[in-house]
């Protein structure tokens, strides 16, 4: 009997474990103009505006509310609807600066560059490969960003 409570201990503790260091569930706004709430309901204040594919990671579920968390550590509540799956990225390198950051023709350091972006800008991820992601913006921009000046994945 105790090594059966024992084997139920150990496999406990690893469902445990497993579960934690699990990739933390990501969600991108689909909308123009969603609220942030400070909880889960229509009836709490809104502590500001998101635009449609800002990343979020979800902390915690209510009903149909997700709580959720932004690339600054910023959170709220946003309603299971304004969400969805489609996998969003946002620059998270250079904050408070000018500078911004290269979005290339190829997964390389040496490849050219097609465009630029500031901190704060939104992407929609199409691939990875590697280190790098492949990207797109909403007015039409494609290329490559390397995977640490983003965040949402």
């Amino acid at each position: 009997m105790t090594l059966r409570r024992a084997l139920f201990a150990c496999t406990v503790s690893l469902l445990l474990l497993v579960r934690s260091v699990a990739a933390a569930e990501m969600v991108s706004i689909a909308g123009e103009e969603i609220n942030m709430r400070s909880g889960p309901g229509t009836e709490h204040e809104v502590l500001w505006k998101i635009s449609d594919g800002f990343p979020l990671e979800v902390l915690a579920t209510k009903g149909d509310w997700l709580q959720v968390q932004d690339f600054e550590g910023s959170s709220g509540w946003v309603h299971k609807k304004t969400t969805r799956a489609t996998p969003h990225m946002i620059v998270k390198a250079n904050r408070g600066t000018a500078q911004q950051i290269n979005v290339r023709r190829e997964p390389s350091t040496k490849a050219a560059v097609v465009a630029t972006a500031s901190y704060g800008v939104v992407f929609k991820t199409l691939e990875r490969q590697g280190t790098w992601v492949k990207v797109e913006h909403g007015q039409g921009v494609t290329g490559w960003v390397e995977g640490s000046l983003l965040w949402g994945f």
